[in-house]
């Protein structure tokens, strides 16, 4: 497991029995910034796939304009748990610290990425 030097407004991080719970309840926006590829070979249920490479422009967009390329409303500044994730968490890092940057103070990184949800859930 990863040490405890992370400092928590920086990185916030969900874990796995939160994201579940999360999940349960209909309480978390999940976006999968793997590749199409990767994501089209398996990803989390109802997440939505935006890779990291064109996230900035996405979360700029006005919210027709992602509405019509993604299919789904455009998450909120005020959402709360906006949760972002990866195949082994780097990009999910990287994400949640563009997302921050833009205002979105509900971004989090699903800590064990689509790695551990493969192993325990698929």
């Amino acid at each position: 497991m990863a040490g405890g030097s992370r400092a928590p407004s920086s990185e916030p991080t969900v874990l796995l029995p939160e994201l579940r719970s999360l999940l349960a309840s209909g309480r978390a926006r999940l976006i999968d910034v793997r590749s199409r590829e990767e994501a089209a070979a398996g990803t989390i249920p109802g997440a939505l796939n935006i890779p990291v490479s064109e996230l900035e422009t996405a979360l700029r967009m006005e919210p027709a304009a992602f509405k019509a390329l993604y299919s789904t409303e455009k998450p909120k500044l005020e959402d709360e748990n906006l949760i972002f994730f990866c195949q082994k968490g780097r990009r999910g890092f990287q994400a949640i610290q563009l997302a921050q940057g833009l205002g979105y103070k509900g971004a989090r990184s699903y800590e064990g990425a689509y790695s551990e949800w493969f192993q325990k859930e698929g």
